[in-house]
């Protein structure tokens, strides 16, 4: 990493080999958008900046943080660095926090660290003001562990050994904060999966992608992982609220027990055969259950079935309807038909109630073989579709 080091600013965290980039913010994203920093990272340039004064007695105003892809580094301004206390055994510095242009809550909030040096000889990691603690398993982190995810520490756990080079080894305690954090992470999903007294710290590449599915999607992974914690027997995913009621009312589950996935059948399927290949076991039953115009697609190969994403599912229940031998009329009718929910009373009115059953319960078996395939680890995926009423389709109809 080549650096010219202006006044205030931190010397080169790392090695000049291998070399690495800074990666400029001020480059929009490809879709014209201005990228931030995450959490993950305002705490690491927080630590940077305390570990400067506490070990070199420099007050620093920018910091470089390395960012996990091992490529690039990222400067980080600093709003402030100072000792606490009048026994200058430990410092204080504080990050905003910029998100970019990404609807983030918690952009414009100030992250800090306090770190102090322990006789542990290791990095140990505190929830300060604002920082949640992880009270429900399944989370990246260990229940009572501060909601600091494991590759913001080990972010900071790489700024340590940067700012020990040609020093004696020695632990120190990095305490993470966020002022008004508690109040922040009421805007967020960490209430419902355990996550109390603030914010969680977070960020897998230290960067935030503008106005991109990745939040939502990250967020989704954390819901499935708290799903299949506790040798889970069963979970369920959810497209929309549709089959909500089934999986409460009929499997009888508990409501961390089933996720929305939204549009994304097909990460979803993938975080649950990653967390069950991390864990080591597989899951009994999963649970499909929803409207058919979602979860039909992916027998066209769709696992995000966003309508920007996809054609509609008319075409893949016509054809399934021509396989079992529907008449041509009635084919070419549900091919043309405007929505599903429209298909469905085409089929109603021109067949049995027995046919119609058929065919759902074929459509339920086909999702699920193809479900199946994707996630090894579980050892029986079940659908059931439903009409936006919550009327069942197919095999208990």
């Amino acid at each position: 990493m080549r650096r010219i080091n202006l006044p205030g600013m931190s010397l080169p965290d790392v090695p000049s080999e291998p070399e690495r980039a800074e990666f400029d913010l001020c480059v929009l994203a490809p879709n014209g958008l201005r990228r931030g920093r995450t959490t993950g990272s305002c705490a690491t340039a927080a630590v940077t900046a305390a570990l400067r004064l506490l070990l070199h007695g420099e007050k620093v105003q920018k910091v470089d943080v390395l960012l996990p892809d091992d490529l690039h580094y990222l400067v980080v301004p600093v709003m402030q660095v100072d000792w606490l206390g009048i026994d200058k055994n430990t410092v204080r510095a504080e990050v905003l926090k910029d998100g970019g242009d990404d609807p983030d809550s918690t952009h414009g909030a100030t992250i800090f660290a306090e770190v102090k040096r322990n006789a542990t000889g290791e990095v140990r990691f505190f929830a300060g003001t604002g920082v949640g603690t992880a009270t429900q398993p399944g989370l990246r982190v260990a229940v009572g562990e501060p909601a600091i995810n494991p590759v913001p520490r080990k972010m900071m756990r790489q700024a340590v050994a940067a700012q020990l080079q040609g020093l004696a080894q020695a632990g120190f305690d990095l305490t993470i904060g966020c002022e008004n954090g508690a109040e922040i992470a009421r805007k967020t999903f960490n209430p419902r999966l355990g996550i109390v007294g603030g914010i969680s710290i977070l960020g897998t590449s230290g960067i935030v992608e503008p106005m991109s599915m990745a939040s939502w999607i990250a967020s989704i992974e954390v819901y499935v992982r708290v799903a299949l914690a506790g040798d889970a027997e069963c979970v369920a995913f959810l497209p929309g609220k549709i089959g909500r009621e089934f999986a409460r009312d009929v499997l009888g589950l508990p409501e961390k027990r089933s996720v929305q996935i939204a549009n994304f059948l097909g990460d979803s399927l993938d975080f649950t055969q990653t967390a069950l290949s991390e864990a080591g076991r597989r899951l009994p039953v999963l649970w499909l259950a929803g409207h058919p115009g979602k979860l039909a697609k992916v027998l066209d190969g769709v696992w995000d079935t966003h309508s920007s994403k996809s054609n509609m599912a008319m075409s893949v229940v016509a054809r399934i309807a021509a396989e079992r031998g529907f008449s041509p009329i009635l084919v070419e009718e549900l091919a043309n038909a405007n929505t599903v929910e429209a298909a469905m009373e085409s089929i109603k009115m021109a067949t049995s109630a027995a046919n119609a059953k058929a065919l759902w319960t074929d459509i339920e078996q086909r999702i699920a073989a193809c479900a199946q395939a994707r996630v090894p680890a579980v050892e029986r995926v079940e659908v059931r579709l439903f009409d936006l009423h919550g009327n069942s389709l197919g095999q208990h109809a």
